[in-house]
């Protein structure tokens, strides 16, 4: 974004939540916008904000369903962190796998939503090698502006996924231990298992087409990009 200060979009039909993290986040340097349903939240233009916390229980369309949408038909990588009272392992799966990019259990503490709120924006402003494009044929990734192309149409990833990939671009050739993959790209995330990379690793392949069949995977181990 231009703008250096972070725009954060809050989305939750608890009015009073709403307010309390409206003025701490304003507290803490972030310049915040308030929807009360997803509704609300899909009529505004998402790709100016760069990270959005986001309810997953709302009347109306869920936070789920407004994220995958957000992925799928709007195509935005900006980050979804999820509030959520539903801690179980699918609960959490789910989130990941409609592309969030973390999650944060209610009731929460403010110190630990700006603690994640940093570290997530941290991670994407970290660069993944010196190396600024990696292309195999026709597929480009760009680390620079986090822009993935296959015969120049670009191709929406979530940030893990844009990491993921252009890490494994990096390393062509040579397997990555899922325990390696999980320690660079959520290296700031509390609970998190293997399970989340193989998660991811199947959307990424779904994405990239014919260029997934090149991510394979060694049994017990981890992944490599080879030919």
């Amino acid at each position: 974004m231009a703008n250096s200060i972070p725009k954060i979009l809050i989305v939750d039909d608890e009015k009073d939540l709403c307010e309390i993290l409206e003025f701490n986040l304003s507290s803490e340097g972030f310049q915040t916008t308030v929807a009360h349903s997803a509704e609300q939240a899909l009529k505004l233009s998402l790709d100016e904000f760069d990270l959005i916390l986001l309810d997953v229980m709302m009347g109306g369309i869920s936070g789920y369903k407004m994220t995958d949408r957000i992925r799928k038909e709007l195509q935005l990588a900006v980050p979804i962190i999820f509030m959520t009272a539903k801690t179980a392992e699918n609960d959490i799966l789910t989130g990941f796998n409609v592309g969030g990019d973390d999650y944060i259990s209610k009731p929460f503490s403010i110190k630990e939503m700006v603690a994640r709120i940093k570290a997530v924006l941290k991670r994407g402003k970290k660069d993944v090698g010196p190396v600024r494009i990696y292309k195999e044929g026709e597929l480009e990734v760009d680390v620079n502006s986090k822009v993935v192309t296959i015969d120049g149409d670009t191709i929406s990833l979530t940030r893990k996924e844009f990491e993921i990939l252009a890490m494994l671009l990096k390393h062509r050739g040579q397997y990555i231990s899922r325990t390696d993959i999980l320690n660079r790209v959520w290296s700031d995330d509390v609970i998190v298992t293997e399970r989340n990379v193989d998660v991811n690793i199947a959307r990424l392949r779904k994405k990239i087409g014919n260029y997934g069949d090149k991510i394979k995977g060694k049994s017990g181990f981890g992944y490599a990009f080879k030919n």
